[in-house]
């Protein structure tokens, strides 16, 4: 198949499409009987590792996720690198305690850790502990450098989980050791803390690449308008992380990314319906004119 273009994050090759994992974890922004939903259908590796695979034929080899705690999740990807050959590069965004106490430290610390016992190779703040460390007095992001320096001390590379603007800001402002952030970014603005535009002009002067996600809107936008519109309004060295429930959504999301990097008109079904549209062609893909 295919194999999905690619950039680099701290000389690490990742591919411009990562692997979600809110589809995989029961994180589906909707009602608690969709995450109960997904939840029962990825409570074991095997399914874990079908998904994974279906990636993995394009090459998308990194996955986004909060690995520590999620043993099924884990063992997914190791038996889908087993059947395939291939290794999946891990992005961890563990939420760690930023108290500014010895105690909290140790926590801090411990939680780093076990970032790299799950084998990932960046662990990026989950937003809501790097939030709390933000100044916008001072515009900093006071204490930051010792988590970064933790981070390093694992063997990770570090990074920052972002809902807040400020996070690429301040970093890049003080040139703190971050290499790489995740952004939320989505044509509806959804959970987005300032308007799409003011985001975008963000993601394109950050000096690191940046790690969209939301680019659906958890569902509230096709893939068709989510991905078009992502791929569309960044840079070439940033990415898109995408979250899938079955392998056939992969298919079909993966060649929808394909043809908005492409400038093409995707090859994909039209939606089923009592009644479906006159228009001519409007169940099938088509061809760019």
């Amino acid at each position: 198949m295919t194999q999905f273009p690619r950039t680099e994050v701290a000389g690490i090759s990742l591919p411009r499409l990562l692997m979600g994992s809110n589809w995989i974890l029961g994180y589906s922004h909707t009602s608690t009987s969709a995450d109960a939903m997904i939840r029962d259908r990825y409570a074991t590796k095997e399914a874990v590792a079908e998904l994974v695979e279906a990636y993995l034929s394009y090459g998308i080899d990194a996955m986004m996720a909060p690995f520590a705690g999620n043993q099924a999740l884990l063992d997914g990807i190791r038996l889908a690198e087993d059947k395939t050959g291939q290794k999946v590069t891990l992005i961890d965004t563990p939420i760690i305690d930023v108290a500014d106490t010895q105690q909290a430290r140790k926590a801090a610390m411990a939680k780093i850790e076990s970032s790299r016992r799950c084998g990932a190779d960046f662990c990026l703040i989950h937003h809501s502990s790097a939030e709390k460390l933000v100044s916008k007095l001072k515009g900093t992001l006071d204490r930051l450098p010792d988590y970064l320096d933790m981070i390093r001390q694992c063997g990770m590379i570090p990074g920052l989980s972002a809902h807040m603007p400020e996070l690429i800001l301040y970093s890049d402002q003080n040139e703190y050791d971050v290499q790489t952030y995740v952004q939320l970014y989505n044509c509806a603005g959804f959970l987005m803390q300032v308007e799409v535009e003011y985001i975008s002009k963000v993601i394109w002067n950050a000096k690191k690449p940046v790690m969209t996600i939301k680019s659906m809107a958890a569902g509230r936008v096709s893939p068709y308008v989510g991905l078009t519109f992502s791929f569309a309004s960044i840079r070439p060295c940033d990415m898109v992380t995408l979250g899938a429930h079955t392998p056939a959504e992969v298919h079909e999301d993966v060649e929808i990314a394909l043809a908005a990097i492409e400038r093409r008109y995707p090859v994909m079904g039209g939606r089923n319906s009592p009644n479906q549209s006159a228009i001519p062609g409007a169940r099938g893909g088509g061809q760019a004119r």
